[in-house]
């Protein structure tokens, strides 16, 4: 264990625990991570004694800052590549209505208690005479070893005095690939409603570690499971499910979705590329419709589904900037390769997916490839085989038409100036003529075919050309 213990701030601690004569603890995700080799450069120092007037002990000794938070009794400082919080040991209490604990001074026992999962309860000794003891009072070890999340004491309550912990739960066996305890979920499934007494922030924070985590699907199973996702994110949720009429049915667009999730995160670790690959299909549920001697349709449900991004952004206080319009534009756009993929590729239908999709081009690209989930091999293959020829035919076209992220090489500005006319309806009809000629092929994206076009285009509906400089 004193491997771990390696980095200088530690031997800091342990000098002044002895001369102060106080237990201190290296406690929670630091120690927790020792046992699942992965880099922590987050501690959390718990002390019996004052918390705060150890911690300005040990940034005197390094030399660095202190930030004391008084109303949360923590003290934190940041030394070389690590941050180490600092907190006198306690015993919480909660009330019905609030997450928020009443907190005591307590003992090493009182703060591991208080712990949301017996492998975060794990402490490390940090005095010089017991240096690097672990104090495994809940066989947390025994849960690492075995991957499972379980709870110190009654997951009941554990669950109904911090209502997150059941969202947070859920997110380690998400990340740490863990089942969640038997005990746990039936708690979960009891407590659910108490969900709602957390801030939005809060939930979001957890469900977006969950998207982030190396297979998303783990986790959205659980909240779907326990009923979480019924509340938090019940959009999601309509998903699942599939009808049957005169024995035709569709897919469940529910765990189509998560497969598709879970395809997308082998290529990126991208969040809001993630959260398109959540929303793509989200307006299926609105637009399904049965057909006689068809089947199953949902037509239209991408640009449903892309007015319906703003919303659920705004319902899970999701930042309404440009990660939502990217989100919203890849929604909108995620069956237009699809659609390329299975007819013969022309140059006009090329343009205009890059016109679309600009610089996102290529996460569209990742998305629709996810989108392909189907069993049949030989369709899979027939499918990517055919997304490589549209990507190659991206990337041929714009090399020679360049209209990606592309602007009018004749502005509404100059064809005023051309024709000597104010703004109206004129200009505008010249602009979408413009834009139509050169996605379509009809015209090389140039100025001066442009300017060309524009002197043909104006001259039908009566214009003249007044500015004969503007041509040089």
């Amino acid at each position: 264990m004193k491997n771990h213990l390696k980095h200088p701030v530690f031997s800091i601690i342990s000098k002044l625990a002895g001369k102060n004569n106080l237990q201190v603890y290296a406690i929670g995700g630091f120690v927790r991570d020792i046992f699942l080799s992965r880099p922590s450069k987050d501690i959390d120092i718990v002390i019996l004694g004052n918390g705060i007037d150890f911690a300005e002990q040990v940034a005197a000794a390094l030399k660095v800052k202190l930030s004391v938070f008084k109303n949360f009794g923590t003290a934190m400082l940041r030394y070389q590549d690590i941050e180490v919080e600092f907190v006198g040991a306690r015993k919480e209490s909660y009330r019905a209505d609030s997450r928020k604990p009443i907190v005591e001074n307590g003992t090493l026992d009182d703060d591991q208690k208080r712990r949301d999962f017996t492998i975060n309860a794990l402490a490390i000794s940090l005095h010089p005479d017991t240096f690097g003891q672990l104090i495994d009072p809940f066989n947390g070890i025994g849960d690492l070893e075995n991957k499972l999340i379980r709870t110190p004491l009654d997951p009941a309550e554990t669950f109904s005095d911090d209502p997150l912990r059941m969202m947070r739960a859920v997110r380690f066996a998400s990340q740490l690939n863990f089942d969640i305890a038997e005990d746990a979920i039936e708690a979960i499934k009891l407590n659910k409603d108490r969900i709602k007494i957390v801030s939005q922030e809060r939930i979001t924070d957890e469900l977006n570690k969950i998207i982030l985590s190396p297979k998303p699907s783990i986790g959205f199973n659980y909240l779907f499971d326990t009923g979480l996702l019924h509340i938090i994110f019940p959009q999601m949720t309509n998903l699942y499910g599939v009808e049957y009429i005169n024995g035709k049915g569709h897919k469940d667009n529910f765990y189509h979705t998560l497969q598709v999730l879970d395809n997308i995160t082998i290529d990126t670790n991208d969040l809001w590329l993630r959260w398109a690959a959540i929303l793509h299909d989200i307006a299926k549920p609105a637009t399904k419709r049965f057909e006689p001697g068809h089947g199953w349709t949902f037509h239209g449900h991408e640009d449903r589904g892309a007015r319906m991004v703003p919303k659920i952004f705004t319902q899970l206080k999701l930042p309404l900037n440009e990660h939502m319009k990217f989100v919203q534009k890849l929604v909108q756009l995620h069956l237009r390769p699809i659609v390329l993929a299975q007819d013969v590729i022309t140059d006009s239908a090329v343009r205009r997916l890059l016109f679309e999709a600009g610089d996102d081009v290529e996460s569209l690209m990742m998305l629709c490839k996810a989108d392909v989930t189907t069993k049949n091999e030989y369709k899979v293959k027939k499918y990517r085989n055919n997304f490589e020829l549209v990507q190659q035919k991206l990337k041929d076209v714009e090399e020679r038409d360049k209209v990606r992220n592309w602007q009018p090489p004749v502005t509404g500005t100059d064809i005023m100036q051309l024709f000597g006319i104010k703004e109206g309806r004129e200009v505008g009809i010249i602009k979408n003529q413009i834009r139509e000629a050169i996605l379509e092929g009809d015209i090389a994206n140039t100025r001066e075919a442009a300017i060309a076009f524009t002197i043909a285009k104006g001259t039908e509906i009566g214009l003249k050309v007044v500015a004969n400089t503007f041509l040089n």
